[in-house]
């Protein structure tokens, strides 16, 4: 038995019993589908957090009085989800293998920034003619994150002997 890779999907190969027209059966392409799935989302995640931790360097010292550095990546983010999750549509004129988008889209730009994310689902709310729940997903997904970044810091400062700062250095502070 040998694992093989077909086209993006990854199956379990009987050396003894291999099919001449399709050498990774349908039932076999699925069952690893998810295992290969996760394997280029992960690879997408390296790829985006070593850009975004190489970028918050690189924004350093233009960050004094605002955190310049995870602006400007939440805004490239943004821009690059959006672009490329339009551009790349089954649909569209320039379409790309579902492997390929979860790569960008959920590895690449979540390793990024995960702001790309909340962006898209923005817009989709928009577009979908709902400014609405565009704004209320706005409000609360700040609100609640803001809340959520507080009662963790205060709750680890409790165990910790009191308050800290959060991050240890300006490159940690730049690539939250």
């Amino acid at each position: 038995i040998s694992a093989c890779l077909v086209g993006s999907e990854m199956c379990i190969r009987d050396r003894d019993r291999v099919e001449a027209a399709d050498p990774c059966p349908p039932a076999r392409r699925a069952a690893w589908a998810p295992v290969v799935e996760t394997l280029v989302v992960a690879a997408g995640g390296a790829f985006g957090s070593v850009a975004r931790y190489w970028l918050a360097l690189w924004a350093l010292p233009l960050s004094r009085s605002l955190p310049w550095g995870t602006i400007g990546i939440n805004v490239v983010g943004s821009f690059a989800i959006g672009f490329f999750g339009t551009l790349t549509l089954a649909h569209g004129k320039f379409p790309a293998p579902e492997p390929l988008r979860l790569f960008f889209m959920v590895g690449a730009c979540g390793g990024f920034t995960t702001f790309s994310s909340f962006s898209l689902q923005t817009l989709d709310l928009l577009c979908a003619g709902a400014p609405g729940g565009a704004l209320l997903n706005i409000v609360v997904s700040v609100t609640l994150c803001l809340a959520a970044v507080s009662a963790g810091h205060i709750a680890a400062a409790a165990l910790n002997g009191g308050a800290v700062p959060i991050a240890q250095n300006r490159t940690e502070e730049e690539t939250d």
